[in-house]
């Protein structure tokens, strides 16, 4: 069964740019992991701030080996800094 991950990014309005570089060199890592099927950066048209990433991973053993990656480590020490907030959703596909 696949673990999807959705999490809840507000960034502050002067880290934009530099998280969005960032994020989007995280998700670029991801993808290329065996076992990450998805991992999509998504912004709301209306709040450059919130933006919101969708990840799906074959299972926990393909997301913890993930967070033991160097890009995903990478990412939480100079891109999790420019954050108000995160939250992170876990999910089962149910089919």
């Amino acid at each position: 069964m696949s673990l999807v991950l959705q999490v809840n990014i507000r960034i502050k309005p002067e880290n934009v740019a530099s998280f969005m570089q960032k994020v989007i060199e995280n998700a670029k890592a991801a993808r290329s992991e065996p076992g990450c099927r998805q991992f999509e950066v998504l912004v709301s048209p209306d709040d450059k701030t919130s933006v919101m990433l969708y990840e799906v991973y074959n299972d926990q053993k393909a997301f913890d080996a993930h967070q033991a990656g160097a890009a995903f480590k990478k990412y939480v020490a100079e891109a999790v800094p420019l954050l108000a907030s995160r939250e992170r959703h876990f999910w089962n596909k149910a089919i």
